[in-house]
C-alpha cells in the first residue's frame, strides 16, 4: 500500500508522560501500541482545525528516550509485579473492587507527516509549532498525563519544530538526516510483519507441518531451551541463540469477532450515532532500532488502514531492511 507523500514533518520532541498504560492486549505489556499514538495524532489534528488550521496529519514515528515501567520483584520470585495504588475504603470500610491498569513513565519524541493548510515562512512555522505542542502538553497520550520534561528543570529545552519537507530526492535524504541526528538518543518502534511471514514459513518447512502466526511470534520472542547432542553420548540443553534484533510481540490494530451494527442499534456503547462492533487484539512483530539506520521518513511512519469489509482496522509500518530478512532467520533450529 501506498500513501501520499508528506509536504511538511512536525516534531514533537522529549514528550514526558507520566502513568501511561502498560497492558496493552491480552498477551502483552510493555510500551505502548502504535494505535495509542495515532489516536494521539488524531486527537490533536482535530484540535488544530478547531484552531482554523485546514490541514491533515499524515503518519507518525514513535522514537522512545526512556521507559520506567512501574513494577517490582517480589522477594524469593523471579517475576515481576505491577505496582498499583492503594485507593480509597468504601462505605463498608472494605478495599473497593476496582481493576487497575499497569502503568509505565516514557519520554518519547513524535514524528508527524503534514499536508494540506499549513503556515508558510519561517516564523509562522515556528509559532504554529509551539502552538501544536501546547495543545499537546494539554492532552492525554496513551492514557498517560503529557508533563514538562524533566531536563527542563535542569535549563536544557527542546523546541518543537515544523519542517518543510522537500519535493526532491536529495532533499528530502538531507532533511532526514539532518532529522535522525535530533532523534537520538533513542530507539524508533518499525513494524516487522515481512520477518514474522518469512519466519513462520521457515518454521513450517522444518517442523512438516502447517504453523500458525502465534507459534512463529512466539518462536521469536521467547527464550528457546533445546537440547544438543554431544559426541560422549549427553545431552546439553541450551537457550538457542536469539534473532539479531531487538524483536518485540506488538498490538498493531484490532480484528473484529462480531457484525458490524449500525448507529443506536446496539445497547451501552459509549457513541450511538457511529457503526459498532465488538473487536479483538491483533498481534504481529515489531523491532527497536536506532534512527540511524532508518533510511527514510516513510519507513519511520505509522499509518492507518481500515478495511471494514474484511473486519480488520490496524496500523502499518514500511520498514524493510535491505538484504536483513534472510540474515535474520538463518541459524533457526
Amino acid at each position: 500500500m501506498n500513501f501520499e507523500p508528506v509536504e511538511a514533518v512536525l516534531t514533537l520532541p522529549r514528550l514526558w508522560v507520566q502513568n501511561a498504560n502498560a497492558v496493552s492486549s491480552p498477551l502483552t505489556w510493555g510500551f505502548p501500541p502504535p494505535s495509542a499514538f495515532a489516536g494521539f495524532v488524531h486527537a490533536l489534528q482535530r484540535r488544530l482545525q478547531q484552531e482554523g488550521h485546514a490541514l491533515q496529519l499524515e503518519g507518525v514515528g514513535i522514537i522512545c528516550h526512556d521507559f520506567e515501567p512501574q513494577t517490582f520483584r517480589p522477594p524469593g520470585h523471579y517475576h515481576q509485579v505491577f505496582r498499583l495504588t492503594r485507593n480509597p475504603l468504601n462505605e463498608k470500610g472494605e478495599t473497593a473492587a476496582i481493576v487497575e491498569d499497569g502503568r509505565a513513565h516514557l519520554s518519547v519524541s513524535l514524528v508527524i507527516g503534514v499536508t494540506g493548510d499549513y503556515p508558510a515562512g519561517d516564523h509562522k512555522r515556528t509559532e504554529f509549532a509551539k502552538m501544536a505542542m501546547t495543545l499537546a502538553s494539554g492532552m492525554r497520550l496513551a492514557g498517560g498525563s503529557v508533563l514538562p520534561h524533566p531536563s527542563q528543570q535542569a535549563g536544557r529545552v527542546f523546541e518543537p519544530e515544523l519542517l518543510e519537507w522537500p519535493a526532491d530526492p536529495e532533499g528530502q535524504a538531507h532533511a532526514f538526516h539532518r532529522l535522525r541526528r535530533q532523534l537520538l538518543p533513542g530507539f524508533a518502534l518499525v513494524g516487522r510483519d515481512a520477518l514474522l511471514a518469512a519466519h513462520r514459513q521457515q518454521l513450517s518447512a522444518q517442523r512438516q507441518q502447517p504453523v500458525t502466526a502465534l507459534d512463529a511470534l512466539l518462536d521469536l520472542c521467547r527464550l528457546n531451551v533445546e537440547p544438543h547432542h554431544q559426541e560422549n553420548g549427553d545431552t546439553l540443553w541450551q537457550v538457542r541463540r536469539a534473532q539479531r534484533g531487538w524483536l518485540v510481540p506488538l498490538p498493531v490494530g484490532y480484528a473484529a469477532i462480531s457484525l458490524l451494527y449500525q448507529p443506536g442499534e446496539a445497547q451501552g456503547v459509549r457513541d450511538r450515532s457511529v457503526p459498532f462492533r465488538f473487536v479483538e487484539s491483533l498481534l504481529s512483530l515489531g523491532e527497536w532500532v536506532s534512527p540511524h539506520r532508518i533510511t527514510s521518513l516513510q519507513q519511520l511512519f505509522w499509518h492507518h488502514q481500515a478495511q471494514p469489509e474484511q473486519g480488520l482496522y490496524r496500523l502499518l509500518n514500511h520498514y524493510l531492511p535491505n538484504n536483513r530478512i534472510e540474515s535474520l532467520t538463518q541459524g533457526v533450529a
